[in-house]
């Protein structure tokens, strides 16, 4: 079991930055791949961009290449996703989800255990 918390949403200006957190809960978190995805009102949830359990992979969705970023700090129980040059299409509740010893899938129907959220909004 994981119980997942995601934090650091917020309002930004296009062009700004934001890092959301998501802290696990559990000894086994090193053992998880970790997706982020993002669900604006009225769309369809939406891959972000997942790393491996070790951190030594990532994949990520066009929409985000070159400006996301996702690590992880295993000893911290943490993936953080940092996101640069925001615009205002990318406001969404962004989620964090846990797969357990799954790869970079980018189907959120794979991923076991998933946090409650967290809005980020870019104006414009």
């Amino acid at each position: 079991q994981v119980h997942l918390v995601e934090t650091g949403g917020g309002l930004v200006q296009a062009g700004g930055s934001l890092r959301l957190s998501c802290a696990a809960s559990g000894r086994t978190f090193s053992r998880y791949a970790m997706g982020w995805f993002r669900q604006a009102p009225l769309k369809e949830r939406e891959f972000v961009g997942a790393i491996s359990w070790s951190g030594g992979s990532t994949s990520y969705a066009d929409s985000g290449k070159g400006r996301f970023t996702i690590y992880r700090d295993n000893a911290k129980n943490t993936v953080y996703l940092q996101m640069n040059s925001l615009k205002p299409e990318d406001t969404a509740v962004y989620y964090c989800a846990a797969d357990f010893f799954g790869g970079l899938g980018s189907d959120w129907r794979v991923y076991d255990y998933w946090g409650q959220g967290t809005q980020v909004t870019v104006s414009s």
